[in-house]
């Protein structure tokens, strides 16, 4: 039944999936009812097996595309997926979108730069700037430490201000061609 059913079934579904994946869910509906008559389940007639092989293959087809349509991420990208190549596909070539290395490189120097320019403060400045990088809260932090919210808001402000003068000075290892 499952042979003579599969090309007529998988042509009067053909505009719901791809053709592989018309094949998957034919496999697993079969499979499933294979796995019922081994069970000692029955069917009243061969009308009876057709109609619950389809009605399992539209039930597979269905939850195939509702992954599809965005309840499993990983099943959308794997049906937008392009194939890397191989003995029979062309290469195709692999590129992320996303990157700009000129920013990367920017962003990377900029960092360093603050990196070491964040050494020239004092010991208080780098533990209250940290904090706030961490946004651990400063009553959490006047707590810890024991200071007042008037000390660690100035701490804070004069470190920040100094942290952006010591940053903005360029780089004298870098020279200017200008």
């Amino acid at each position: 039944m499952a042979h003579a059913k599969r090309g007529v079934l998988l042509r009067a579904y053909r505009h719901m999936l791809r053709r592989e994946d018309l094949e998957d869910c034919y496999s697993q509906a079969t499979l499933e009812l294979l796995a019922y008559a081994r069970r000692g389940g029955t069917f009243a007639d061969a009308a009876h097996l057709g109609n619950t092989l389809e009605l399992r293959y539209l039930s597979r087809i269905r939850d195939l595309r509702r992954a599809l349509g965005g309840r499993s991420p990983i099943q959308a990208a794997l049906a937008s997926a392009l194939p890397l190549g191989g003995p029979e596909e062309r290469e195709v070539a692999v590129a992320d979108a996303r990157a700009d290395p000129e920013t990367l490189v920017l962003l990377r120097n900029e960092l360093r730069q603050l990196q070491r320019s964040a050494r020239q403060l004092s010991a208080d400045q780098r533990l209250v700037l940290a904090h706030q990088l961490a946004e651990t809260g400063a009553g959490e932090f006047c707590r810890r430490f024991g200071w007042s919210p008037d000390k660690y808001r100035k701490v804070a402000q004069r470190g920040r201000a100094r942290l952006k003068t010591l940053a903005s000075i360029d780089d004298p290892r870098v020279p200017f061609w200008g």
